[in-house]
């Protein structure tokens, strides 16, 4: 199973529309929104293109979209798991907005995987044995628009550049 990392998209829905597109066109079925969406529009435009399930988180920018919870956990099957920590054939992960929510969360203990936006800055740190995420920004703000795709069979994760799409 292959699962988008998407941040950071502030009404841009030229790209966002393009990152889309591209993973539908890859199959893959689950979008994790690290924030930062900024409005109903951008949602409502998302969820009519994406052929899958998306789920948001809130941001800072998203002050007018009271539903959105601060952060999700979620739990998604995995093979290859060789070390223990894994919960067997299960990958633990859980997202938010801010880096230090992030950071402690990671630092927790309790995840394999942390994503999170807000710096708009790809990064990615292994700590003990959670790898903590950035899948920088969609909008193309501060930095070319990027997001990941994370494939929980082969525990791979690669950045995707927008333009190189």
């Amino acid at each position: 199973m292959k699962i988008a990392i998407i941040s950071d998209t502030h009404d841009n829905l030229k790209t966002f529309e393009k990152a889309i597109n591209w993973i539908n066109k890859e199959n893959i079925k689950l979008i994790l929104h690290c924030g930062d969406i900024s409005s109903q529009e951008t949602i409502d435009m998302a969820e009519n293109l994406f052929k899958g399930e998306i789920k948001f988180v809130k941001g800072n920018a998203d002050y007018k979209l009271y539903d959105l919870p601060e952060k999700i956990e979620i739990e998604i099957p995995a093979r290859n798991v060789s070390h223990s920590d894994a919960g067997g054939d299960k990958k633990k992960i859980v997202f938010c907005h801010f880096p230090d929510i992030a950071k402690r969360l990671t630092e927790s203990k309790k995840f394999d995987l942390v994503f999170y936006g807000h710096t708009h800055k790809p990064w990615e740190e292994k700590i003990g044995n959670c790898r903590f995420v950035n899948p920088g920004e969609l909008a193309g703000q501060i930095f070319k628009p990027t997001f990941a795709i994370y494939n929980t069979e082969t525990d791979l994760l690669e950045l995707k550049i927008l333009e190189r799409l």
